[in-house]
C-alpha cells in the first residue's frame, strides 16, 4: 500500500518544521516519499527541490527523487487554482474556480482523503479526484460572505 506524504513546512502555531535550509529535513522527507504519493504545495515543493518553482511543471523532478507520484497543490497560484498530478506515465492538471472560504487543514484533509481512496483500492488518479472533491465540498461549507 503506497504512503501519502504531505510535507509540512510549519505548524499551525507558526513554528517551522522544515524550511529547506538544511539537507537533513529535505532528505528525511524524500526518504519518506520513496514510492509514495507526495503532496507538496508550491512553497513545500520549492523547499524540497532547493529552488524557486518558476514553472509548476518543474515539480515533476520530485519523481526523480523517488516519489511514486507528486500532486503539486496549486491553491496559492494566481488565477484559478490548478493542481498538477505527476506520475511516471505522464501528468494531468486539475483546475477549478477559487472558493472564497476561510478554512484550515485543507492540505492534511486532501492527503488523508487520498490515502483513504488508495486504501479502498482506487488508482492514484481516482483517489486524487475523489479527495479534491471532498476538499471542495468542505470549502463550500466554509464560504466567507
Amino acid at each position: 500500500m503506497p504512503l501519502v506524504v504531505d510535507p509540512v513546512l510549519a505548524a499551525s502555531s507558526g513554528a517551522k518544521l522544515f524550511d529547506g535550509s538544511s539537507s537533513d529535513g529535505r532528505d528525511a522527507y524524500l526518504r519518506l516519499a520513496q514510492g509514495a504519493v507526495l503532496t507538496p504545495n508550491v512553497a513545500e515543493a520549492e523547499a524540497l527541490l532547493g529552488e524557486k518553482l518558476e514553472d509548476p511543471m518543474r515539480a515533476a523532478a520530485l519523481l526523480g527523487e523517488g516519489a511514486g507520484a507528486v500532486l503539486l497543490k496549486g491553491g496559492h497560484l494566481p488565477g484559478h487554482p490548478t493542481d498538477f498530478l505527476f506520475q511516471l506515465n505522464g501528468e494531468e492538471r486539475f483546475s477549478a474556480p477559487r472558493i472564497p472560504a476561510v478554512a484550515r487543514g485543507t492540505g492534511c484533509r486532501l492527503a488523508s482523503a487520498i490515502a483513504a481512496g488508495l486504501a479502498r483500492g482506487l488508482s492514484v488518479r481516482d483517489a486524487v479526484v475523489a479527495a479534491r472533491q471532498l476538499v471542495r465540498d468542505y470549502l463550500l461549507a466554509h464560504v466567507s460572505v
